[in-house]
């Protein structure tokens, strides 16, 4: 439609947003849409066949044909599926650039055992509130919501837009680091990442951070074989003693981890409270959780040291003997401004330092990614809190996640000045990549009605400050 006939909301009114009536009418097509999409298994992963994620790429190549994106094409990177690119250009030379990303490959299915019906044949849940298949949430509804504000404007919106969606998120490529060699190729002045949601059905939530990672492992080995617990216990160094001796180093009496060097402060808005938190994570009744301080400081804004793996005697068949050998894999979150890489150091060298019984541990690194931090005081993020008032009908709050999102690095550091916005259809009880993945239709249509009324209001303010600056 032209600019004109943009849906208009004036400061202040009251009663429905306009684009409210038009995202409603573009429900059913979109589920429509949605219900086709995840019906590919469209999974990325090496020894899975490739035809259903080129499949899905034919797929959504056609949907933006139809939304009315134009340049619409592919990347092609070593390794890596295609992802597909397409543009929308800007109704005026005053328009800001959008550049919307999301992923349409998913996770295996595990289980199918544990599906309530088969997790490529999109079903409605039981209380029919959502859809449920295999990558419905992670990320294809998504995508779907980037399609259907695009639709709510039909194919003309008042920003311009650049679309990337990738094929091979899940389990990593080539496009991480690719956007900083041909930034010109991203250029935009805010993002949306589409691959994060609301910290609870019916809480808009922007995600602003996401901590750093890394990994290491450390091991133990004190002799060259089994020996016969009765005749050689109590003298012989018994390895599995000590490895579990120095990873119980790692945190304090009260599970606050205890390395030296590790970033962490107040997180000012926790959202979850601990009740909450721990009905979502299954913990056992009776059992308290880890650490002292806000919730939000714990997940988001302090680091966090899980023993992932160990390899030692398995208790079925343990035999009557001093272990030998035996290895741990740690897995470090850290604090969104560390550098993993000094975070990893400190792991290491506390590790390194102990000698549990007088054994001295082997301590390899493993790989290290950044975290995340966005400012959020710029023109995008003003626009995207009232959007996400106006779908949801309720303040949003900001949220981090102790999950990464490595391309969200790719893209800051190709365009350092663009605004990042996370938000999407997703919600923290989707039951991402576990069996019975669902989407509510609620949480799709709030994120469609968010982002449509981002680009008006975005728009509307981009244009604003320019004309105060000129």
């Amino acid at each position: 439609m032209p600019e004109s006939a943009h849906p208009a909301r004036s400061a202040g009114a009251a009663g429905p947003d306009p684009l409210e009536a038009v995202v409603d009418g573009l429900m059913s097509q979109l589920v429509g849409d949605l219900r086709r999409l995840a019906s590919i298994p469209s999974i990325a992963f090496p020894g899975y066949p490739e035809a259903p994620v080129l499949e899905a790429r034919d797929t959504v190549t056609a949907l933006l044909r139809d939304a009315g994106a134009t340049a619409v094409g592919e990347l092609r990177l070593p390794d890596t599926a295609p992802l597909v690119t397409a543009e929308i250009p800007p109704p005026d030379p005053g328009a800001p650039t959008v550049l919307l990303y999301a992923h349409y490959d998913v996770q295996p299915p595990g289980d199918g055992k544990l599906w309530r019906s088969p997790p490529f044949e999109p079903t409605e849940t039981e209380d029919g509130a959502g859809l449920r298949a295999r990558g419905v949430a992670d990320c294809k509804a998504n995508l779907i919501a980037h399609l259907g504000a695009v639709r709510a404007f039909s194919g003309r919106p008042p920003v311009g837009v650049r679309i990337v969606f990738e094929g091979q998120e899940e389990y990593g490529s080539a496009f991480d680091t690719y956007p900083a060699t041909e930034p010109e190729r991203f250029a935009c002045d805010a993002m949306v990442v589409a691959d994060t949601g609301s910290i609870r059905p019916g809480t808009p939530t922007l995600t602003t951070a996401l901590r750093g990672v890394a990994e290491l492992t450390v091991e133990a080995r004190t002799l060259e074989s089994a020996v016969h617990s009765g005749e050689y216990g109590g003298a012989a160094p018994d390895a599995l003693l000590a490895l579990l001796h120095a990873l119980a180093t790692l945190h304090d009496a009260h599970g606050d981890v205890a390395v030296g060097g590790l970033h962490r402060e107040a997180w000012p808005d926790g959202a979850l409270t601990e009740e909450e938190f721990g009905a979502r994570a299954g913990v056992v009744e009776g059992t308290p959780l880890l650490g002292t301080g806000g919730l939000g400081e714990r997940l988001w804004s302090g680091p966090a040291l899980t023993v992932t793996g160990v390899d030692a005697p398995g208790v079925e068949h343990a035999a009557s003997a001093v272990v030998p050998y035996a290895r741990a894999k740690v897995n470090l979150r850290v604090h969104p401004r560390q550098d993993p890489h000094e975070a990893l150091g400190a792991v290491v060298r506390h590790l390194r330092d102990q000698r549990p019984f007088g054994v001295r541990l082997e301590v390899t690194p493993g790989d290290a990614g950044p975290g995340f931090e966005a400012p959020t005081g710029g023109p995008a993020y003003r626009a995207a809190d009232e959007a996400l008032r106006v779908a949801w009908g309720t303040a949003p709050v900001h949220a981090a996640t102790g999950g990464s999102i490595p391309l969200v690095n790719g893209l800051a550091t190709a365009v350092p000045g663009a605004e990042i916005l996370l938000f999407g259809a997703e919600d923290n009880l989707s039951g991402l990549h576990g069996p019975n993945e669902r989407v509510l239709y609620s949480e799709l249509r709030a994120a469609v009605l968010a982002e449509a009324v981002f680009f008006r209001e975005y728009a509307a303010s981009f244009r604003a400050a320019r004309e105060a600056d000129a």
